[in-house]
């Protein structure tokens, strides 16, 4: 009985350090956006790094409860809902380019332009109407009002 429970825990942390290893550059490139850290030079992002590691821990956590559920996506939920908790109750201004956007704009527009998830997904993580995410692209992306619909 203990070495089958062995057999598993060392399976499902094989499979988490295959994900982990494939997920981390784009997840901690999705921390550093939200953040609004630089990413060069490497090593430069702490506050994404501590971002990624607890979203990480949590997807580790929740692993056998995945049960065919994508990790990347549960980890970048996690990721964006940490990120809004932190942001709402210590907003610093940090002079980078999204830095003037406050942290709804930065979730949505990293949410639906980098990461490209839809609205309506986008709107279901955030808890927020799908209007609110168009006008939100809307306001923040240059060109032409009449040109866009969305990001």
């Amino acid at each position: 009985m203990r070495e089958r429970h062995a057999g598993r825990q060392r399976r499902r942390a094989q499979e988490f350090e295959a994900f982990a290893a494939g997920a981390t550059g784009r997840l901690l490139h999705v921390a550093a956006l939200l953040t609004a850290e630089p990413v060069d030079p490497p090593g430069t992002e702490e506050r994404a790094q501590r971002l990624l590691t607890a979203a990480l821990a949590r997807t580790y956590a929740d692993w056998d409860q995945l049960h065919g559920e994508d990790p990347y996506v549960r980890t970048r939920q996690d990721l964006s809902v940490r990120f809004a908790r932190q942001a709402w109750r210590h907003r610093r201004p940090r002079g980078g380019l999204l830095d003037r956007l406050t942290p709804q704009e930065r979730l949505v527009l990293v949410l639906r332009l980098y990461e490209g998830v839809p609205e309506e997904q986008a709107s279901a993580l955030l808890g927020i109407a799908v209007e609110r995410i168009r006008t939100v692209c809307d306001r923040t992306r240059p060109g032409p009002r009449s040109a866009r619909s969305g990001c």
